[in-house]
């Protein structure tokens, strides 16, 4: 790559993180096109990532605000004081995210001078908490042009982040992966035109894999963290309502998180503790395995009491592309990529038996899946390329250095 090409500074919460393979992904297909990367992870992380220099933030150097604070204070009074008002003027959501954004902003402040003898041609936030508020500062600090990527967590999760708003009025675009996001923030106030609605996307796309003879008994996977808004108990009474019902399955649920030990429990209180594996998290060549195996994926997501949810999670055009029969509830943006009956199952979590209906049917009549499947191979083919979809974000990239 040339050093005298525009350069891209990629700011990630925690980078490479094990559960965020899509934004591996995307640097991956920015690296493919090559594109001038500067990569920091403000949390952990660091390294290096397929030939791409990782740089760590050290959190010791957040020492050196007790005199970078009053220096960057003193350059630029206008921002400091609404840093302060905002502070006593404003709740944070949650604790979580009140040190999320301090996070961004001890981020922004130490590398200030650094950016300064430095600037790349365009900051790009991979996360409209930490990430997005490093960038807005930077911006605020040194004029240092910036945009943002706002994910379903950001958004909705206790009303959405604390400054959202405040740093994507700022950015010159944001974007969103599903069109549930987007809408979400034009109807906020952010204008149409600087939303955009680009996808992630596979690197690669593996073969569609053959549908199995005889599906008795069904192979049934969910892939999830272990938390509220994957709704793993309703899927567990699912379970249970389909071995009522009389349908031979296995079922592995793979994931970690806090709710394992009661979801577990609730198993064996339905009575399919036997027949529910729970695997625990997993690497990802181990998860495209556990796809490769299944019939299904089940994918009972909710919103969460704290408005948490999911947008669109990676694993359903996972599942589709290698022909893994996707049954969802239609909860945030699932039924972006899954049409009922077109290409998938939909129904809702609250309603036991339409899961049992369609996991039955697809245990027997092998045209029915065969289409599912190829129309949602289709839909992976056409809008889940990690390489397209990358040189479109390149073609936002451009607009605003006008390279």
């Amino acid at each position: 790559m040339s050093t005298s090409a525009p350069v891209i500074a990629y700011l990630f919460t925690t980078f490479p993180a094990n559960t965020e393979t899509f934004l591996q992904r995307e640097i991956t297909a920015m690296r493919a096109l090559g594109v001038n990367l500067r990569v920091y992870s403000l949390w952990g992380g660091g390294g290096s990532f397929r030939g791409v220099p990782v740089a760590s933030f050290n959190k010791w150097r957040l020492l050196t605000l007790f005199w970078l604070i009053p220096i960057e204070g003193w350059r630029r009074p206008d921002v400091l004081k609404q840093l302060l008002r905002g502070l006593f003027t404003r709740r944070a959501p949650s604790w979580l995210n009140f040190w999320e954004n301090m996070l961004g902003a001890g981020f922004a402040c130490i590398y200030a001078r650094e950016f300064r003898r430095n600037p790349p041609t365009l900051v790009h936030a991979a996360w409209g908490g930490a990430p997005a508020t490093a960038a807005w500062l930077l911006w605020r600090i040194d004029g240092h042009r910036f945009s943002a990527a706002a994910h379903a967590y950001d958004i909705y999760e206790h009303g959405g982040d604390w400054w959202l708003m405040d740093k994507l009025e700022h950015a010159a675009f944001v974007h969103t992966s599903t069109e549930m996001g987007r809408g979400a923030l034009v109807e906020r106030g952010l204008p149409p035109e600087r939303v955009v609605c680009i996808r992630r996307g596979l690197d690669q796309i593996a073969p569609l894999k053959p549908l199995r003879a005889s599906r008795s008994p069904l192979h049934l996977v969910s892939v999830a963290r272990l938390v509220e808004k994957k709704g793993l108990d309703r899927q567990l009474r699912i379970y249970a309502a389909l071995a009522a019902a009389g349908v031979e399955f296995e079922a592995r649920i793979v994931g970690d998180g806090p709710l394992r030990a009661g979801l577990e429990k609730l198993a064996g209180e339905l009575g399919v503790g036997a027949r529910v594996a729970f695997t625990g998290h997993l690497p990802q060549h181990e998860v495209w395995n556990q796809l490769a195996w299944a019939d299904a994926l089940l994918h009972t997501g909710v919103i969460a009491p704290s408005g948490d949810r999911d947008g669109l999670p990676n694993v359903i055009p996972e599942a589709m592309s290698v022909g893994a029969v996707v049954i969802t509830s239609p909860a945030a943006a699932t039924t972006e990529a899954i049409t009922h009956r077109v290409n998938g199952v939909v129904a809702p979590v609250e309603a036991p038996a339409e899961w049992v209906e369609a996991l039955r049917r697809l245990s027997l009549d092998d045209a029915w899946a065969e289409g599912l499947r190829a129309e949602a191979r289709r839909w992976v083919e056409e809008n889940f390329d990690a390489h397209r979809n990358a040189r479109r974000l390149l073609t936002e990239f451009h607009k605003v250095t006008g390279t």
